[in-house]
């Protein structure tokens, strides 16, 4: 019986040596994988969030200027269309 349980132990230590030996390997694997991502995104010529947060916002000022810029060249052509139109001579009926 104590030859079975000592069986049985060293089983269990071997099993956990295993088990270790796995979590280790997985742990070497994960870090090379993470290694060689981060060469490839390195390679890629990628931005990183905060050049993109800032080019976000420079695009959306940029539209709201130009809208606002838009709003007024309509305005002034109304104007111009207007002053023209008050411009142009009223054609005079001649009865003759």
């Amino acid at each position: 019986m104590q030859s079975q349980n000592r069986f049985f132990d060293d089983m269990a230590r071997v099993a956990s040596g295993a088990m270790g030996a796995l979590g280790g390997m997985r742990g070497e694997i994960e870090a090379r994988f993470r290694d060689q991502l981060e060469r490839v995104l390195a390679g890629m010529d990628l931005v990183d969030r905060e050049e993109f947060e800032a080019v976000k916002a420079m695009a959306a000022r940029a539209r709201e200027e130009q809208e606002v810029l838009l709003r007024r060249v309509e305005a002034l052509e109304a104007r111009l269309a207007a002053l023209e139109e008050a411009a142009q001579p009223t054609p005079t009926s001649s009865i003759s």
